[in-house]
C-alpha cells in the first residue's frame, strides 16, 4: 500500500516586507525577491517610491483612512501574489497588526527591516530595553504627559514634520521644558540628520517628516510632581470640590486592582480622578467615566489630556440609563448615584464572573444601601478615615475630613446554583438513594 505525500500548507497569501529609509539597497535578498515577484504592490506612497523598475507588480497606495480600506483592497486582489511594504517592523506599530487581525498569522509571511527605534538607540547609545517608546502616529500629542519623569528617556515616533515642535510646547507646559530634544530624520537614509535643542528654546522650523523625537526628561525644580502610582496630589485635578482626595483614592485604585488592557466603568466620574489614575497604570488600560453633569464631564477631559490619557471616553448622561450599550466592564468603581433606583443592580448584572466592584461614600442613605449589598453579595466593608494636621491658634491640630464607607466585591466565578450542585455527591444512573 502507498501512502500519499504528506499535505503541504499553503503558502501565505500575503509577504509584509518591511523596508528602511536606505530603500532598496538596504533589504536582503529574501525581501528583494519577494518584492520582484510579486504581482500586487500595496505601500504608502513614499514606500513604493523607493522600489527599482525591476518590481513590476501593480502599485497600489493605501487609501486614507487605511485601516477600513484593508479588507476590501486584499479581497479584491486575492488569488494574486501580494506584497505588502511596511515602514521598519511591520509588528511594532505597523501595519502588520491590522493584517494579522483580517488575514490571521498563517496567511502571512512578515519579514521584518530594524525599526527606527533601534536605529535611533544605536545613533545616541540609548539601551533599548530602557526606553519609554511612544507614538503619535494618529494618536494626540497629550498622551506623551503620562511617559514624562525626571530622568527618564523617550522616544516619540512623530506623525510629521511639525510632531517635534508640538512635543516641545507640550513638554513646556508639562514642566519639562529643560528637557534636551533630539530630532533624528531619514535614519539609515543618505538624508540622514539629527537636530538638537531643549523644549524650552526649540529654534529649528519643521523639518523632514519621516523623523522620531529623542527626549532627555528634565523637570523644573517648582513642576509638580506626579508618580507612576495612584495618589496623585489633589492639585492635580481641575475640579469644584467632587474629588476623590489622595489618601481615599490611592486606597481605592488599590482594591479596583487595575491590571493591562482591563476595562473600567467609573460612574459618577466627578473629575476623572478614579479613571485617569486606573489608565495611568498601564498603556493599555481603558475606562468610561460617566457624569451627568456637562461642565464636569468636559472638567473631566481636560484633566486627562493633562494627565496624559486623552483616550478616557467620557459619557455625558444619567447612569443606569446610559450603561446601556457599553462594552463589558472587567471593574466598575460607583464614585456617586448610589440612591438611584436600579444603578447598583445594573452594575452588578454588567460585571463578568471575577469582575470587580467597588463603591464608595459618605452619606448614610448610600451607606445602607452598601451594608444590604455586603449582606447579600459579600465582599469587604470598611470605613476610611483621614485626617490632616492644621494650626490651631499656636498649636497644631487634627482635622478629620469625612469618613468614607467603601463596598469591594468581587463577582463570583460561578452562580451560588452551580457552586451548590458542584458540592453534592454525584448519583450513578439508578441510584435511587
Amino acid at each position: 500500500m502507498t501512502l500519499a505525500p504528506p499535505e503541504q500548507p499553503a503558502p501565505p497569501a500575503v509577504t509584509v516586507v518591511g523596508i528602511g529609509a536606505d530603500g532598496w539597497a538596504g533589504l536582503p535578498e529574501a525581501a528583494r525577491t519577494e518584492l520582484v515577484d510579486a504581482q500586487v504592490l500595496i505601500g504608502g506612497e513614499r514606500q513604493l517610491g523607493l522600489l527599482p523598475p525591476s518590481c513590476r507588480g501593480q502599485r497600489l497606495p493605501w487609501p486614507s483612512p487605511l485601516r477600513p480600506a484593508v479588507p476590501g483592497l486584499l479581497a479584491a486582489h486575492a488569488g494574486s501574489r501580494i506584497a505588502v511594504l511596511a515602514s521598519g517592523d511591520p509588528m511594532f506599530y505597523g501595519i502588520g497588526r491590522a493584517l494579522t487581525e483580517v488575514l490571521g498569522t498563517d496567511a502571512l509571511r512578515i519579514l521584518p527591516h530594524p525599526s527606527s527605534v533601534s536605529y535611533a538607540c544605536a545613533r545616541i547609545g540609548w539601551p533599548v530595553e530602557d526606553t519609554e517608546v511612544v507614538t503619535l502616529v494618529g494618536r494626540p500629542a497629550a498622551r506623551l504627559a503620562a511617559a514624562l519623569h525626571d530622568g527618564r528617556r523617550v522616544l516619540v515616533l512623530s506623525a510629521d514634520a511639525a510632531t517635534p515642535a508640538a512635543v516641545a510646547g507640550l513638554l513646556r507646559e508639562q514642566g519639562f521644558g529643560p528637557s534636551r530634544l533630539r530630532v533624528l530624520e531619514q535614519l539609515g537614509g543618505a538624508g540622514e540628520a539629527c537636530l538638537e535643542g531643549t523644549a524650552d528654546h526649540w529654534p529649528h522650523p519643521p523639518g523632514d517628516p519621516l523623523n522620531i523625537i529623542a527626549i532627555d526628561c528634565r523637570r523644573t525644580p517648582e513642576a509638580l510632581r506626579l508618580g507612576a502610582v495612584p495618589g496623585l496630589p489633589d492639585t492635580a485635578y481641575e475640579h469644584d470640590g467632587q474629588l476623590t482626595k489622595r489618601h481615599v483614592r490611592a486606597a481605592t485604585l488599590g482594591v479596583l486592582a487595575p491590571a493591562p488592557g482591563e476595562l473600567l466603568w467609573d460612574i459618577g466620574g466627578g473629575s476623572g480622578s478614579i479613571a485617569i489614575e486606573w489608565m495611568r497604570t498601564h498603556p493599555s488600560c481603558r475606562a468610561i467615566t460617566v457624569e451627568r453633569d456637562p461642565q464636569r464631564a468636559g472638567r473631566i477631559a481636560r484633566n486627562a489630556d493633562r494627565l496624559g490619557v486623552p483616550a478616557l471616553r467620557v459619557l455625558t448622561g444619567p447612569a443606569p440609563g446610559i450603561l446601556a450599550q457599553l462594552p463589558t466592564p472587567d471593574a466598575v468603581f460607583i464614585g456617586g448615584g448610589l440612591t438611584v433606583p436600579g444603578l447598583l443592580e445594573t452594575c452588578w448584572d454588567a460585571l463578568p464572573p471575577g469582575g470587580r466592584l467597588v463603591a464608595n461614600t459618605v452619606t448614610l442613605e448610600s451607606e445602607a444601601l452598601l451594608a444590604e449589598a455586603h449582606r447579600t453579595h459579600g465582599g469587604e466593608l470598611v470605613r476610611l478615615a483621614v485626617a490632616h494636621a492644621v494650626p490651631v491658634g499656636g498649636f497644631t491640630g487634627w482635622r478629620q475630613a469625612m469618613p468614607v464607607t467603601q463596598w469591594s466585591v468581587r463577582k463570583p466565578l460561578t452562580s451560588p446554583q452551580a457552586a451548590h450542585s458542584a458540592t453534592e455527591p454525584a448519583q450513578h444512573p439508578g441510584d435511587n438513594s
